[in-house]
């Protein structure tokens, strides 16, 4: 744990670093900065909760010590737990600290997954917000590293938008095919007479930009600097932390909000501008980025759907390939594999 010290500053250094409007025009050094921060970050937050784990030993070895018998059975049951804790958090710490010591040659393959409530109001909204839940439950599940770039929620709880970048080639090649209109048929919770109602929302998924596709000059660079909103718009911090990019030439506009660090934001939103503008260049003849979302997500009517979940009828089906499953409540939980699997041989 001698390195500890060391990476803490790194970490530091990197974070100023990142904050030169300069480095920005630099796109592959502001990427791989980028990277080696948020390893770094994971190894700061890890030995902080080590830390906090060896205080509370501390203080239960104290009660255990002072003998005071209506406490000690306690103490002793807590410092059982802690320990167990401290041993796992000082092992995921040593997996850090090797990574970070031998970090990946190339940055792996990766996609940003935009959702948006289409049709059907707040209804629209709460299933925007269970199929958010679905995929980033799903890459739980499989282990695979994933990074909420920006979030906007409803009093309710659901999902105004919210943009989550995937890691990794399983990732890639599983979640790709989610693009398009979802529609739930279901009773919604504010219903009192008991009708199904239809509502639908919409997912389009980017390629993440990888080193040298694209490069950003800051000069084109419109960012403003704004208090993070929360459910129903009201402030939720009295700093300001949320991000909001506008690109000069093309008029794209990114934002985020999803962390309380500006410098955060600042770089998820860049993430985000930079995925907008490789698909603008990849679309035939220059086309806007908005025609080629269209594509994708086309107006989130409800017939232009890809995939119904009826709740009544306990089933998914996938338009797609005809193919129908049972268990809505497992699925919307996120046990989607045997779903995006069967796709697969169907791209």
């Amino acid at each position: 744990m001698a390195d500890l010290q060391k990476i803490r500053k790194e970490y530091q250094e990197l974070s100023e670093k990142l904050t030169d409007p300069e480095l920005i025009s630099r796109w592959e050094e502001f990427q791989e900065l980028s990277r080696r921060r948020g390893r770094l970050e994971k190894i700061v937050q890890k030995a902080q909760a080590l830390e906090e784990l060896g205080n509370r030993i501390e203080e239960n070895n104290q009660i255990v010590a002072a003998q005071e018998d209506e406490l000690v059975s306690l103490a002793q049951e807590e410092l059982d737990s802690l320990l167990k804790q401290k041993k796992v958090a000082e092992e995921e710490l040593r997996e850090l600290l090797a990574e970070a010591s031998n970090p990946p040659t190339g940055g792996p393959d990766a996609i940003i997954m935009e959702i948006r409530p289409g049709t059907g109001g707040e209804e629209a909204s709460l299933f925007a917000g269970d199929l958010l839940r679905m995929y980033t439950t799903y890459a739980e599940h499989k282990g695979w590293e994933y990074k909420l770039l920006d979030l906007n929620e409803t009093e309710l709880g659901g999902v105004r938008e919210a943009s989550i970048e995937f890691q990794g080639k399983e990732a890639v090649k599983k979640l790709s095919q989610e693009a398009g209109v979802h529609r739930v048929q279901r009773i919604p919770a504010t219903e009192k007479a008991g009708r199904i109602h239809t509502s639908t929302a919409s997912i389009a998924i980017l390629p993440k930009a990888r080193k040298a596709q694209i490069q950003i000059n800051p000069a084109e660079l419109k960012i403003d600097i704004y208090n993070a909103s929360g459910p129903g718009g009201q402030n939720v911090n009295k700093r300001k932390t949320a991000v909001r990019v506008t690109h000069l030439p093309t008029g794209i506009v990114v934002a985020s909000q999803a962390s309380r660090n500006q410098q955060q934001n600042r770089e998820f939103a860049l993430t985000l501008l930079a995925a907008k503008l490789l698909q603008q260049r990849e679309t035939s003849e220059g086309e806007k980025i908005a025609s080629a979302r269209k594509g994708q997500i086309g107006s989130a009517e409800r017939a232009e759907k890809i995939r119904t979940y009826n709740v009544p009828q306990d089933r998914v089906t996938d338009h797609r390939i005809k193919k129908s499953w049972h268990g809505i409540e497992k699925i919307l939980s996120g046990d989607i594999e045997e779903i995006v699997s069967a796709l697969i041989p169907a791209s």
